[in-house]
């Protein structure tokens, strides 16, 4: 059942409960925050920029041709997504991470096996997700928001910082293990990080705060919320879905594509690296800041406003001739935006929809999530081989980053699950 009217508890009050659930959740959030880090979301993503030119290199493939592998990446999560959370819900998510996480590892060095063949090549990016979809947010998170109610949006930011850590070593890591030893080689490397760190940690400190769902619908559980099938008949579930399809677009499509935009802008391969380096940066600040924020403002209006700014970044990048100071602020927003987009995305489905079937909830959400996310960099690379340029494109992202925020306020108050 929900209700709408809850107990506010004094500063103090809140202040001492909040220090209590990160003195008992501490260790979950350090393992969420690698095992998120190092898993599907972030690492494909943040790496294909520095790997296509040399796919591109080596096979003649278009940057489009590459970039593809993205949306089957996106299809696959879209389907395994739901049943991973489902999975979740039943079995307990440590089970389900620690075996993903090593499966996600594997699978992403198997693009150090690539012969020239595209079909190979899509087929291994469809074996990533499916082996990798484990490591998303949909298991950590269940976690983390059981463990966490007064502080819960902050829990959240600091257990998704790692994809922020990770996206701000990653590019330049990749680049010197191109430069010095090939992109075959860069592909392992990378792909034994989950293995080698995020596994251990997980093992040892990673365990399920809420308790699984039985199987028999009849058997009661102590988890409030609603059930996958309500929360569809629910129309914030279809507003949030439209909201990040939108957002997702937007944020995902650029930063990819962005060393390809700075460098169509006239900057050259180091100061490249050194801008792009700073997304990184900004999905850290915005994992923190944005939780700390979340913890004490009504979410939908701080999403709004921290969701819509990176508009004004895609119009700004589309108009082309910038300075170094204007490449670095529309990174930094962007970025920003790109670290609270996850973390807006369960805090809210944990207050409007609860927790007894949130990995189910949140499954389908992050598959229209990455339905978005799967899709802009394809477009992003296909209007680019067709034109030569991505102002029209980025204009497209900039209307659509608009409109999806301003869909949040929607949402109304939050619910509370007894």
């Amino acid at each position: 059942m929900t209700t709408a009217a809850t107990h506010t508890p004094s500063a103090p009050e809140a202040s001492d409960a909040g220090r209590g659930e990160f003195a008992r959740g501490w260790k979950l959030v350090v393992a969420a925050a690698l095992g998120i880090g190092l898993g599907l979301s972030p690492v494909p993503f943040y790496t294909i920029g520095m790997l296509a030119p040399e796919l591109a290199k080596a096979f003649g493939w278009s940057m489009g041709a590459i970039m593809a592998g993205i949306p089957v990446m996106t299809l696959t999560v879209m389907i395994a997504g739901p049943l991973m959370g489902w999975l979740a819900d039943r079995v307990g998510v440590r089970r389900v991470a620690l075996t993903s996480v090593v499966l996600f590892g594997l699978s992403f060095m198997g693009f150090a096996l690539s012969t020239g063949s595209l079909a190979q090549y899509y087929l291994t990016w469809a074996l990533m997700a499916l082996a990798g979809t484990g490591t998303v947010p949909i298991t950590w998170t269940r976690a983390v928001n059981a463990q966490f109610d007064r502080r819960k949006g902050l829990a959240l930011g600091l257990a998704m910082v790692g994809t922020g850590i990770f996206g701000f070593l990653v590019k330049p890591y990749t680049a010197w293990l191109i430069a010095d030893y090939g992109w075959r080689a860069a592909y392992v490397a990378v792909g034994i990080l989950p293995i080698v760190l995020a596994f251990p940690v997980a093992w040892l400190w990673f365990h399920d705060t809420a308790p699984a769902i039985p199987a028999a619908s009849s058997t009661p559980s102590t988890v409030g919320g609603m059930s996958l099938r309500q929360a569809l008949g629910d129309f914030r579930f279809w507003l949030l879905a439209l909201s990040f399809t939108a957002i997702s677009f937007g944020v995902g499509g650029p930063i990819p594509n962005m060393e390809n935009i700075l460098r169509l802008a006239g900057f050259e391969r180091g100061d490249i690296v050194a801008l792009v380096s700073l997304i990184g940066l900004a999905v850290i600040a915005g994992r923190v800041v944005g939780g700390w924020l979340l913890d004490r403002f009504w979410a939908p209006g701080v999403a709004f406003v921290m969701l819509a700014a990176p508009a004004w970044a895609c119009w700004q990048l589309s108009a082309g001739g910038l300075s170094a100071t204007e490449a670095r602020l529309a990174i930094l927003t962007i970025g920003f935006a790109a670290g609270i987009e996850f973390d807006v995305l369960a805090f809210l489905t944990a207050r409007y929809f609860g927790l007894r079937h949130y990995g189910s909830i949140y499954g389908v959400l992050y598959g229209f999530f990455v339905l978005g996310a799967g899709v802009g960099p394809v477009v992003f690379g296909r209007l680019f081989d067709a034109s030569g340029t991505y102002s029209g494109v980025l204009q497209l992202a900039a209307v659509l980053l608009f409109l999806g925020a301003a869909l949040l306020p929607l949402l109304g108050r939050y619910r509370r699950f007894d």
